[in-house]
């Protein structure tokens, strides 16, 4: 499947706003989180309608910055969720933090990147219980178009960012497990001004 995303067709808003526009003097599809859901890592996505994604590729170029409104902990939080249950009760999600790729600080540049699983592993229980150890770095700028493209095979997921030879991220124990199928959604969090552009599903 192949969206260049930009209309609304075949797209379902889950808590997360949507419109079509431009950025950069490219038509993209922009994606905001609604205001009333406050904490980080929730089902905030449009959905891909018709998507039953197990095993794959899934390729996006994405752009994320921080809202002029934003908390100040917003980094611009965009990404991929995949394998989402019909209700949306749990999924896999990979994502990237712009505004940490060139940060002075070099512990947020160690958080450039994110996995998460939802609903029982949110990045603060992985951050504690296994640190550095679903996250990492890679050169970011925010606003600036991404490319990601994530690899999934059983309980394995490699995200690959800027078309890189080698993973940015490997997560080798996939929270839901080796089974678990749904859809893929288009991922924004608390402050995000999110853009998305050439979504590839395989």
């Amino acid at each position: 499947m192949e969206l260049p995303l930009t209309a609304l067709d075949g797209l379902h808003a889950h808590q997360v706003t949507l419109e079509t526009g431009e950025h950069l003097g490219l038509a993209a599809l922009r994606v905001i989180k609604s205001k009333d859901v406050g904490a980080p890592d929730e089902p905030t996505f449009a959905i891909v309608e018709g998507v039953a994604f197990h095993d794959g590729t899934i390729e996006v170029e994405v752009a994320g910055d921080v809202l002029p409104d934003a908390p100040g902990q917003a980094r611009g939080f965009i990404g991929v969720a995949f394998r989402i249950a019909p209700d949306a009760s749990s999924f896999e999600a990979m994502y990237i933090r712009p505004a940490n790729g060139r940060a002075e600080v070099q512990l947020r540049r160690n958080r450039a990147t994110q996995y998460f699983s939802y609903p029982d592993y949110k990045f603060d229980r992985l951050r504690e219980e296994a640190p550095g150890e679903y996250e990492s770095y890679v050169d970011l700028v925010p606003a600036a178009w991404t490319r990601l493209r994530i690899e999934v095979s059983g309980a394995t997921a490699r995200l690959y960012v800027h078309d890189a030879e080698q993973p940015t991220l490997l997560v080798n124990d996939l929270k839901l497990g080796a089974d678990a199928h749904g859809g893929v959604g288009l991922y924004v969090d608390n402050g995000t001004d999110g853009y998305f552009r050439n979504l590839k599903i395989r």
